[in-house]
């Protein structure tokens, strides 16, 4: 078979001596001898870790920050030894197995780099890929195309990829210009639920306004998740500067300085 993983492999015998240090370390800190909070750890109790330290690797990313993102991306691999040594201690698997797994996943799901087969863009690789993830023992017994996407994400992301999937089979307009008015029928729904206040259909018709906008970011190609992470950046550093200005605490102002200090920041810290 034509680039067989195995051929022209890079030298990692210094990332697998660092490597094999790591793991020895998750070990000794789990071990009898050594720290009685590593030992004491569940699954569940450091699962929060887990997902913080994703979180810090995301917000080094956008920091642009190299020695920030090395430091952040070591973080990240402690939490999944240590998620791997909980798993060995239970009998379950092993890091190896961990790392045998990935690999054979990421071999079967490249076929035109190391099969016969041959794809031009990132359109064709992407479609190649949900079609071999479908096939997997792990998927195959899947009741629905929406069932892979984890209930854990934050919503704007899960709405993100949900409707994604749902597009991929089909469902979903054909230009931007066609959700426009599932924008503008979704803002009048929550204006007379909210107008009737009735608390409970003014949430679900909040919550589809929401969905409706995550579709339009998907057909107009903007991440939403990134677009609200820059609305709220830019609303941080506004907001930091009229406290800096104000002379006083902000609640003490009145509409017109409030509306002062706010044209005073945009122009100053975009």
């Amino acid at each position: 078979m034509s680039g067989a993983p195995d051929e022209a492999a890079p030298d990692t015998s210094g990332a697998g001596a660092a490597f094999q240090r790591l793991v020895a370390l998750v070990e000794r800190l789990r071990g009898p001898d050594g720290c009685p909070w590593d030992r004491a750890q569940t699954r569940e109790s450091v699962s929060p870790y887990l997902v913080e330290e994703t979180y810090e690797v995301v917000d080094a990313l956008r920091g642009e920050a190299p020695a920030a993102l090395k430091e952040e991306l070591g973080d990240l691999m402690f939490q999944i030894l240590f998620h791997a040594d909980l798993s060995r201690d239970a009998g379950d698997f092993t890091v190896t197995d961990v790392i045998e797994t990935i690999h054979a996943k990421m071999v079967h799901r490249h076929p035109h780099v190391f099969g016969d087969e041959v794809a031009h863009t990132p359109e064709e690789v992407v479609d190649r890929w949900e079609r071999l993830k479908g096939q997997e023992p792990a998927k195959a017994g899947r009741e629905s195309v929406l069932d892979g996407v984890p209930r854990s994400l934050p919503a704007l992301l899960r709405a993100h990829q949900v409707a994604a999937r749902a597009a991929r089979e089909g469902f979903d307009w054909t230009k931007a210009e066609e959700v426009w008015p599932k924008v503008h029928e979704e803002l009048d729904e929550l204006k007379e639920a909210a107008a009737e206040g009735d608390r409970a259909r003014t949430q679900d018709e909040l919550g589809d306004v929401f969905f409706a906008l995550v579709n339009l970011a998907r057909k107009l190609d903007l991440p939403p998740e990134e677009a609200l992470t820059g609305t709220v950046e830019r609303f941080a550093r506004r907001f930091a500067h009229m406290e800096r200005h104000a002379g006083r605490p902000l609640k003490e102002l009145s509409p017109e300085a409030w509306e002062s200090l706010w044209l005073a920041a945009k122009e100053a810290v975009g």
